[in-house]
């Protein structure tokens, strides 16, 4: 066989640093939403959805098999900090809190989890974004430390 087949798809959860409420309008999350799927389709990963809110944000691909996970969300978040900066998006906005979250899924959950990810604003009225991620972690079987949520 001389091709690669694979589909790993991915929910990648990051924040603001310390969590502050820098992503202010959902107009402008959707512009920094466009700049961060050029970046996916620049590495050939395909783009399902992005979401957030004011204080994290979700991202959901298929990640192709040569690029890293790690050097794909730093160039993301430098990317987008230049972005974010270069257009004046957020005012208050610093950079992205070192780390992430990246949770691996089967396509048989994408009819569910795309529109998890699309309605995020709905959603944390109800649950903080700090509550959500221990959920993720816990539900995906990942040991934390919870000073990391202070």
């Amino acid at each position: 066989m001389s091709k690669t087949y694979t589909r790993i798809i991915y929910q990648v959860v990051f924040s603001t640093k310390h969590r502050r409420p820098t992503l202010l309008g959902q107009p402008e999350r959707e512009r920094l939403f466009l700049q961060m799927r050029q970046v996916l389709k620049n590495r050939k990963c395909h783009f399902y959805r992005a979401g957030g809110v004011e204080d994290h944000l979700h991202l959901v691909f298929a990640l192709h098999p040569a690029v890293a996970l790690s050097a794909l969300v730093k160039e993301i978040k430098l990317s987008s900090s230049d972005f974010i900066k270069a257009h004046r998006l957020f005012p208050h906005f610093d950079y992205w809190q070192v780390g992430y979250g990246a949770f691996t899924y089967t396509p048989k959950v994408l009819p569910r989890l795309i529109p998890y990810v699309r309605n995020q604003v709905d959603h944390h009225r109800g649950e903080t974004s700090a509550d959500e991620l221990r959920r993720l972690l816990e539900f995906h079987g990942i040991e934390y430390e919870e000073h990391y949520f202070e």
